[in-house]
């Protein structure tokens, strides 16, 4: 009996490995679909920028954004997968709230640059959340690789929203506050 339970028990660590693994790559295409579909939204963000160091911002999100692209093409290469997108439902609802943000505000005010923000740091705090949890989940199939790449993106998005919060802070939320 105790035989059985043994063979029981490493049959459905293989399985959990495999199951795990599904997860990863599932989640993998999720944000791959996000940050593709960040490059459509970014030069929007841009032009409606009012202040030039948040439509620079945005600029430079974009460049980084394509490079988070490949990176993510790099680990499906890795695990021999074909880079393919999966309909992010998160990021689509954050991109729409940020569309209706550009609409609903006034062009060319502070106020419109203080949505923005919001809407950008909304998408950098799901990137932020997501390639956290897969790089802890490249490490624990220990795939330091992986763990790696992702990574370096996770600094990314981590110093693109502390950008943004200083570009809130420095100026243009005092800036909205006046208007």
């Amino acid at each position: 009996m105790e035989k059985t339970t043994s063979k029981s028990k490493k049959t459905a660590s293989k399985d959990d490995a495999s199951l795990l693994e599904n997860f990863f790559v599932e989640e993998l295409k999720d944000i791959y679909w996000a940050e593709k579909h960040l490059t459509k939204a970014l030069p929007k963000m841009q032009k409606a920028a009012t202040s030039e160091s948040l439509a620079t911002a945005f600029a430079d999100h974009l460049v980084a954004t394509q490079e988070h692209i490949s990176r993510l093409e790099r680990v499906f290469e890795m695990l021999d997968k074909k880079p393919q997108a999966k309909k992010c439902d998160a990021m689509e609802g954050i991109l729409k709230e940020g569309e209706s943000i550009i609409s609903e505000t006034e062009a060319g005010s502070a106020t419109r640059d203080v949505g923005l923000i919001l809407a950008a740091q909304k998408a950098e705090h799901y990137e932020i959340a997501t390639y956290g949890g897969l790089a802890q989940l490249a490490k624990t199939m220990g795939r330091e690789d992986i763990k790696n790449l992702l990574g370096q993106t996770l600094d990314e998005e981590k110093e693109c929203d502390e950008l943004l919060t200083s570009l809130a802070e420095e100026d243009i939320n005092e800036t909205a506050d006046q208007e």
